[in-house]
């Protein structure tokens, strides 16, 4: 409520009078602004199917929603200006903190590199790698799904470079399960929803002899009992490549030859966990700094500026229906050539 009482002298009556009118009008402004957001809120929430437990969670998840309005007005004020090739926007993750989308989704665990060798990457020398490769225009790249609240990022990875050799060998494109994975690759040492590697995925699929596909093993959004059963069974792989660290160059020449690869980058900003479209160019992006896994399904020119363009596993709300486009060729931004794996069927 604004109002305002003014005694004194003439003088002095008026200068509060000039202070009271603007703040009234401050207060008219806010009050506007608030109205206006709280409709925002509401709508969001409806939007993104968001239910909080209790009074001390929404007054929490409001607080951090509103702080992700602020940056996404003025991320995207600079990029109309144009300071940013990219747009933000607030999707499902905009209640989060940024620690909490890092800790709870980003579950990728660093491979250990001396446990491979260079000889483990098949070169691809001689063959003519095209300049503009979109792999889900040969039914190579399965729908996007959402993970959830559950760090299985490496699963939905593995898996999505399996299902692109499998269309190859077999013609016929099938989504296969991340649960299996999350449920039964323990023993290779993955954590389920607490984490995991990529190269550990493919060495369960070749000591367990397969992975079951989606349809018959269904993603839960979090770790259960392993249920895997041959009859299921919708994938196999002989064997697994990890590309040379670092080399953009190597990683175009196999995505552009032999198929969707397996990832791991930089997701740790909060300019990638509310990205919305566009070029994702951002230098800060360290190439050093790898903790979440994702599918690289093709790569392009847009405007004189190269791109990968990617898969993620965090729903078709996110980025540009499920997908972003990462600069290219600016000294391995953001780790995208940091640790790819391909697998042989």
């Amino acid at each position: 409520m604004c109002s305002c009482n003014v005694t004194g002298s003439a003088f002095f009556h008026y200068r509060m009078h000039i202070v009271c009118a603007l703040l009234l009008l401050d207060c008219l402004v806010l009050a506007q602004s608030s109205s206006a957001l709280n409709k925002m809120w509401d709508e969001w929430k409806i939007k993104h199917r968001k239910v909080y437990d209790n009074q001390t969670e929404v007054v929490f998840r409001r607080a951090v929603w509103e702080k992700n309005v602020q940056l996404v007005l003025r991320h995207n004020q600079e990029a109309s200006a144009g300071k940013h090739s990219f747009t933000m926007g607030l999707n499902h993750l905009a209640d989060m903190t940024s620690e909490e989308v890092n800790e709870k989704l980003n579950g990728l665990k660093l491979e250990e590199p001396f446990n491979f060798g260079n000889d483990t990457f098949k070169g691809v020398n001689g063959l003519s790698i095209p300049q503009n490769v979109d792999w889900r225009k040969d039914g190579l790249v399965s729908p996007v799904m959402n993970q959830g609240l559950c760090g299985s990022c490496w699963a939905f990875s593995s898996m999505g470079a399996l299902e692109g050799q499998m269309k190859k060998r077999t013609g016929v494109l099938v989504q296969l399960s991340p649960q299996n994975l999350v449920d039964c690759s323990t023993s290779e040492g993955n954590l389920g929803c607490r984490g995991g590697y990529i190269s550990k995925s493919f060495s369960y699929v070749i000591r367990n002899g397969g992975v079951d596909s989606e349809s018959s093993y269904p993603y839960e959004h979090k770790n259960g009992k392993c249920r895997y059963s041959v009859k299921g069974k919708a994938g196999y792989c002989s064997d697994f490549h990890i590309l040379p660290k670092g080399d953009e160059k190597a990683l175009q020449a196999v995505v552009g030859s032999v198929g969707p690869v397996s990832v791991a980058i930089n997701a740790m900003l909060p300019s990638f966990h509310l990205y919305r479209g566009g070029l994702y160019n951002v230098p800060n992006c360290n190439p050093r700094f790898i903790n979440h896994a994702v599918l690289v399904v093709g790569y392009g020119t847009d405007r004189g500026e190269d791109f990968w363009l990617v898969k993620n596993s965090w729903g078709t709300a996110w980025g540009e229906e499920g997908f972003v486009r990462i600069a290219r060729n600016k000294k391995n931004l953001c780790g995208i050539a940091s640790f790819g794996v391909y697998p042989t069927v």
